[in-house]
C-alpha cells in the first residue's frame, strides 16, 4: 500500500516528518510517497540507512502554513505539499494523505479534489480521547463551525462505523454534546438533533455533557465543529496542565525521587494513555479518499503511527461502509 505524506507540514517540518516516514516504512513495509521540497527531504533522507523501507518524493514547490488562509490551497499555491498529497490520492498514486499541517488547508484540498463521499453533506474532523475505559471518538473537531441538525446525525453515523471497524466496539454508545443530560436541554440545534439522533438506529444515550467525554461512558460524541474544537483544546491543555504539576509537586519533595522506580511503570502506562501520539492521527470522515490529519506538533512517532493507522483506515474499507449507511438513511 501506498501512502502519501506531506513532507513540509507541522511545528517541527521535513526532519520529523522524514524520520516518521522511515520508521513507518520499516515497521510495516508501506511505501511513502514524500511531498515537499525535494533538496531537503533528500538532505534528511541521507541521514538515515534506508535498506528495507520504499521511499519515494513528489517534488511541491510550495508550503502552506498554518497562518495562511485554507483558501490558500485553492488559489495561491497550487503546487502546495498538501496539494500534492491529496492529488496523489486522486489520481490512485497513493491510497491515503497524512499531513501535519494547516487542517483548513487540508480540508480544503479534499474538498476540491477527493470530493465528499455520496450522500454526506459535510465532513468532518475526528479527535481520538483517551477515557477511564478506553476512547472516545469526538467529531466534528473544527471543519464545520455552523451546523444544521442533519449535519450532526450524519457525524453520528460516520463516527458510528469508525469506532466499530477501527477500535472493535460492537454497538458505541453514540451521545449528543449539550449542557444538560435531560432531552429539554441545550440550543436550537441539539434540540432538534436529538430528534434525529433518536429516530435513528443508532446506539444512541441521549445527551451527555463534558464530563463524560474523559469518564467513557460514551463512543462516540457529536457536536459541531466550534463545539468540539473547544472540547479538543481544552483537553490538550488539561493534559498538559496535569504533567506540569505532577513535576513541580514532585521537586518539593526531594524524598520522593526515591520512589520514581517502583512508580515508573504506572506513569509510564498513564503517559501512553493520554499521549496523542499513540494515536498518530484522525481521519477526515466523509471525503472519497482517505485523509488523515495529525497533531501540528506531531513527532516522529506520531507521523509513524498516523501513516500505519492511515493503512489501516483503508484496509478496513471504512469510506465504503459510510457511504452503504448513508444511503439507507436516504430511504
Amino acid at each position: 500500500m501506498t501512502i502519501a505524506l506531506d513532507a513540509m507540514g507541522g511545528d517541527h517540518g521535513v526532519s520529523t516528518n522524514v524520520e516518521g516516514a522511515v520508521m513507518a516504512s520499516k515497521k510495516s513495509g508501506l511505501k511513502i510517497i514524500l511531498t515537499g521540497d525535494e533538496t531537503l527531504i533528500r538532505k534528511e533522507l541521507g541521514r538515515y540507512k534506508l535498506k528495507g523501507t520504499d521511499i519515494a518524493i513528489q517534488p511541491a514547490t510550495e508550503v502552506i502554513t498554518m497562518h495562511d488562509a485554507p483558501s490558500a490551497v485553492l488559489r495561491q499555491k497550487k503546487d502546495s505539499s498538501i496539494g500534492v498529497a491529496v492529488n496523489l490520492v486522486a489520481n490512485g498514486t497513493a491510497q491515503a494523505a497524512v499531513s501535519a499541517g494547516n487542517s483548513g488547508a487540508i480540508m480544503a484540498a479534499a474538498l476540491l479534489t477527493l470530493k465528499p463521499l455520496q450522500y454526506v453533506n459535510r465532513p468532518a474532523i475526528t479527535t481520538v480521547f483517551p477515557t477511564l475505559k478506553g476512547i472516545c471518538v469526538v467529531l466534528d473537531v473544527g471543519a464545520n463551525v455552523n451546523c444544521k441538525p442533519k449535519n450532526l446525525l450524519q457525524f453520528a453515523i460516520m463516527g458510528n462505523i469508525y469506532v466499530k471497524e477501527i477500535f472493535g466496539v460492537e454497538s458505541p454508545k453514540v451521545g449528543l454534546v449539550s449542557i444538560g443530560e435531560e432531552k429539554s436541554k441545550g440550543n436550537e440545534l441539539t434540540l432538534q438533533a436529538y430528534e434525529l439522533l433518536e429516530a435513528s438506529n443508532l446506539n444512541f444515550i441521549g445527551n451527555i455533557e463534558g464530563r463524560d467525554i474523559p469518564q467513557g461512558n460514551v463512543d462516540v460524541a457529536v457536536c459541531d465543529g466550534f463545539v468540539g474544537n473547544v472540547i479538543l483544546k481544552l483537553g490538550e491543555g488539561i493534559a498538559e496542565m496535569l504533567f506540569k504539576l505532577m513535576k513541580s509537586e514532585v521537586k518539593k519533595y526531594p524524598l520522593a525521587i526515591f520512589s520514581l522506580p517502583f512508580l515508573w511503570g504506572a506513569l509510564n502506562d498513564l503517559r501512553k494513555r493520554v499521549d496523542y501520539t499513540e494515536y498518530g492521527g484522525a481521519p477526515l470522515l466523509g471525503i472519497n479518499g482517505t485523509c488523515i490529519i495529525c497533531h501540528g506538533g506531531s513527532n516522529s512517532k506520531a507521523i509513524m503511527n498516523a501513516l500505519i493507522n492511515a493503512a489501516g483506515f483503508v484496509e478496513k474499507d471504512v469510506n465504503s461502509k459510510i457511504s452503504k449507511e448513508m444511503e439507507k438513511f436516504q430511504n
